[in-house]
Order: structure tokens, then sequence, then C-alpha cells
């Protein structure tokens, strides 16, 4: 996921998105613990978006304040 598109989205599109990545990183971490999992790479890939999205939210959150 790139940042400008990130940045082009509202609050509430940023919350889903955000949602729908920790959902993939349990599922992720569930595979890990039952020993099968297929693309390790995606747990740094995902836990960046995720901190992608929350530093867009925080900046969005201050600049509106």
């Amino acid at each position: 996921m790139k940042v400008s598109e990130l940045r082009n989205l509202n609050k509430e599109e940023l919350l889903i998105r955000l949602k729908d990545l920790r959902k993939k990183l349990m599922e992720l971490n569930f595979q890990k613990s039952t020993g099968n999992i297929e693309k390790p790479h995606l747990f740094k890939q995902i836990k960046r978006d995720i901190a992608r999205i929350l530093t867009i939210i925080n900046t969005k959150e201050k600049n509106s304040e």
C-alpha cells in the first residue's frame, strides 16, 4: 500500500483497512502457531502497513485540531 493512496482516504476508510490488516495479521499468527505458514514475509509488510495507517490517522487528527 502506498502512502499517497492512504492519505487520500478518510478516517473511516482508514479504520476499515486497519481492521482488515489486523485480521490478516491474526490469521498469519495462527498459521505460524500451527506450523504451516506459506508466506512469512507478509508479517513485516502487514506490520508496516498498520504503522503507516496509524501514523496517517494521528497526523489527520492533529491537523484537524
